[in-house]
């Protein structure tokens, strides 16, 4: 009998599906998406209802030869891509050209990877749902539209190399909306004023100054405190008012994938994509000891909070073991979503609650058992019971000041004992009753000024993002990695900083694409693929009334003049003359120039930059470190060079181990010309290096620790095994860097979400 043939994205996917079935099934990856538009033209018949042109992506021929291949052979075709719109179109690429192979194709989907998972799936076998794959292609159809055909205006009216987004180019307007913010800014001065006093019993507090005759308290000067501070001390303090209440605090509810990545950048320090790609791996599977390949969590792109009855059930048993019965609310924890979602996931959650995060620790690396934690954590807690807290609040009289102080106390800490992030920082009053005259140990007076609203950071910027409902749970971490490979932010310290360069873009796309740039209408936008994925809506007449508005914004950008042969202005003054600045496009990429030319020859290269010391000393004489520009990019470097000639390597961990059997780890290091290649942390006792990059899999001919990614600039890459009695040997996706193609319908098609890593992870 004929095996069935199932097809999932990635090989991590495969080996864990593959794990559960039986010898009657053959798993192959097709390494994400294996058809998509064209590369150097539209691709979308405007006239024929938006009608996409699809081929064979180009790296991918050899893998969709392979595959149809097995499909001839094979009594069934079993396509088993995640369980979204991506998924569902990726499931749909291969059907089309499975066709004529074998026509007996059926979907399978599951939300979590685990024996009864996978199982369930493939005794209830289904159909594509073609909502979706209406809905990710006109989300893809959209995107195509935008940067297809503004990118080349800003070509032509700005600067080469420019590019536009449906969906990012609204997220930069954020980063740049707020810059303007900060810039607009006036700080005035306050002060605040607090007293430390001390009751009959211990211990002492401290009482903030909140009311003046009635009023909320205002300071503004120095004199106003002072004339404050001096009248209280002389007066009396008394405890006017003491108010004691119990109050029940709440668990948070399980993640969904915009808090994972908020909380995996405030708690963890990940970067988006970071949490993303850990999430991922934890999802398709990992090699846990003698259980084998398993899945530890649910889906990880999801915006409900749903949680199934089986698993609550699991849960409330879990806690009842490991803490008690009092642990356990009364009624299993309800949580709705903020907005309409499809609810066709659950939350983020642990897929298996007989695999707490100290059983897997030594088969996880750092940065999955660290996510794993973070997520075994939060979904049980949000099963919890409710904290008990006893509230204290103190109003203390001196003479026409009203003082004010809250503490609390944890009387049965519920989820707390599981999820304290977050809780406690208020002080921990003593016993007093009110009447009671308190004693004055000193008074403290404070200038403040109030600040202008903060940067956004990767985790703040998800967290805007869902507010406005602009992108979905898929998008946010391709809107983050497009913003920063392009060069209308630098991120600083964790922020995002606009350039002038990206100031200037957003200003001409807020001008001449005003609708299109607005966040209601964006969002507006992402409600309609979420209609049409529930079959409520046509995706035609969403593309159309959107078309209609860029054709007519298009007519208008061709009419402006456009700075490319002027330059972009900034707000900066020529050095030499006084005159503005001007951002141009030369020959070896853009630099700053006077707009007097050529009356004023002034230039500079925008890499030009000043060094920057740093909070860290030289390793070798003691000397502050500073952060210097080379014409290979910044270093670190002592200051007191020439005595010091110390450099500090620039290194990424990979988080794999040296294949010598050293114990050290591979880095990713950087030479001295820029160029980067992967060593040991062990040297020089350990000589590993290497030029071709290292992949974190096992070689499935010889058995080999890692692989190996040549990576060829001319001819496609490929993995492949170093070891020279092994010749394996396969074809690796092909990363696109858009920002070197040269051509604008290139660089747009970096503003798609949708492409693989060299792991196939979407």
């Amino acid at each position: 009998m004929a095996k069935s043939l199932v097809i999932v994205e990635s090989p991590a996917k495969a080996k864990t599906v593959n794990h559960y079935l039986g010898e009657d099934y053959v798993v192959k990856a097709s390494m994400g998406h294996v058809r998509d538009l064209p590369e150097k033209k539209l691709g979308v018949d405007v006239q024929a209802d938006f009608q996409p042109t699809y081929q064979v992506i180009p790296e991918k021929k050899k893998i969709v030869a392979e595959l149809k291949k097995a499909a001839r052979e094979s009594d069934r075709v079993i396509l088993a891509a995640d369980p979204d719109r991506e998924g569902e179109a990726i499931s749909w690429h291969l059907s089309q050209l499975f066709a004529e192979d074998n026509p007996r194709i059926f979907r399978a989907t599951f939300h979590e990877i685990t024996e009864e998972g996978v199982q369930a799936a493939f005794r209830n076998l289904g159909q594509i749902d073609l909502n979706l794959l209406e809905a990710q292609q006109t989300r893809r159809v959209l995107d195509r539209l935008v940067g297809y055909l503004i990118s080349p205006l800003l070509w032509k009216k700005i600067a080469r190399g420019l590019s536009a987004g449906r969906v990012q180019s609204v997220a930069l307007r954020l980063i740049c909306d707020r810059e303007k913010e900060i810039k607009a800014f006036v700080a005035e001065e306050y002060w605040s004023i607090a007293a430390r006093l001390e009751a009959q019993d211990p211990p002492a507090f401290k009482a903030a100054l909140i009311k003046i005759d009635g009023k909320k308290a205002k300071v503004g000067n120095a004199e106003e405190a002072g004339v404050i501070v001096e009248a209280c001390k002389r007066a009396t303090f008394v405890l006017e008012k003491v108010e004691v209440r119990a109050k029940h605090r709440h668990p948070a509810p399980p993640y969904i994938t915009s808090t994972l990545q908020q909380d995996g950048f405030r708690l963890l320090r990940f970067p988006v994509k970071k949490t993303m790609f850990v999430a991922q791996k934890l999802y398709e599977g990992m090699a846990i000891g003698e259980i084998g390949q398993t899945g530890l969590i649910t889906y990880m792109r999801t915006d409900s909070m749903r949680v199934s009855d089986a698993a609550q059930a699991a849960a409330r048993a879990y806690i009842e073991q490991k803490f008690s019965a009092a642990y356990v609310p009364a009624k299993p924890n309800q949580y709705k979503s903020k907005k309409k979602t499809q609810d066709a996931h659950e939350a983020v959650r642990p897929a298996r609650l007989d695999l707490p995060p100290e059983k897997v620790k030594p088969f996880l690396k750092k940065e999955e058992y660290d996510l794993y934690k973070l997520v075994w954590n939060r979904f049980l807690a949000s099963q919890m019971a409710a904290a008990v807290i006893e509230e204290t609040a103190f109003a203390v009289r001196a003479d026409r000041y009203l003082f004010q102080v809250k503490g609390e106390v944890v009387k049965f800490d519920g989820f707390l004992a599981l999820w304290p992030n977050g809780s406690g920082g208020k002080e921990t009053l003593p016993k007093a009753a009110a009447g009671e005259t308190l004693k004055l140990l000193e008074m403290e007076s404070t200038q403040k000024f109030t600040e202008p609203p903060p940067r956004y950071t990767e985790g703040t910027l998800v967290k805007e993002l869902e507010s406005r409902g602009i992108g979905r749970p898929s998008t946010y971490a391709p809107i983050i990695a497009t913003i920063q490979s392009r060069t209308y932010v630098v991120k600083d310290q964790g922020k995002f900083i606009p350039s002038e360069l990206g100031m200037y873009v957003t200003d001409f796309l807020v001008k001449y694409f005003a609708k299109l740039m607005e966040y209601k209408f964006t969002a507006h936008m992402e409600e309609e693929l979420d209609q049409i994925s529930e079959g409520t809506q046509r995706g035609v007449d969403s593309l159309k009334e959107y078309y209609a508005l860029l054709e007519t914004y298009l007519k208008q950008g061709q009419e402006t003049e456009g700075v490319k042969k002027t330059g972009i202005p900034i707000d900066e003054k020529c050095p030499k003359c006084g005159a503005p600045l001007v951002i141009k496009d030369g020959r070896f990429g853009r630099f700053k120039a006077c707009s007097g030319y050529p009356g004023c020859k002034f230039r500079e290269s925008l890499d030009k930059k000043e060094s920057k010391p740093l909070d860290e000393k030289c390793p070798q004489c003691g000397a502050q470190l500073t952060q210097k520009f080379g014409r290979f990019g910044p270093f670190v470097a002592c200051s007191d060079y020439p005595k010091c000639k110390y450099i500090k390597k620039d290194s990424v961990e990979t988080g794999i181990a040296c294949p010598l059997g050293c114990g050290g780890q591979i880095l990713r290091r950087k030479t001295r010309r820029g160029k980067f290649f992967f060593g040991c942390n062990g040297y020089p006792k350990c000589t590993f290096a290497s030029w071709d990059e290292p992949i974190d899999r096992r070689c499935p001919q010889c058995g080999a620790r890692i692989l190996f990614k040549k990576n060829l600039l001319r001819g496609e890459p490929y993995i492949y095994c170093k070891n020279e009695k092994c010749a394996f040997k396969e074809a690796a996706p092909r990363e696109k860097i858009w920002e070197r193609a040269g051509t604008p319908e290139k660089s747009a098609a970096a503003e798609e979400p949708g492409g693989t890593d060299e792991q196939g992870n979407r």
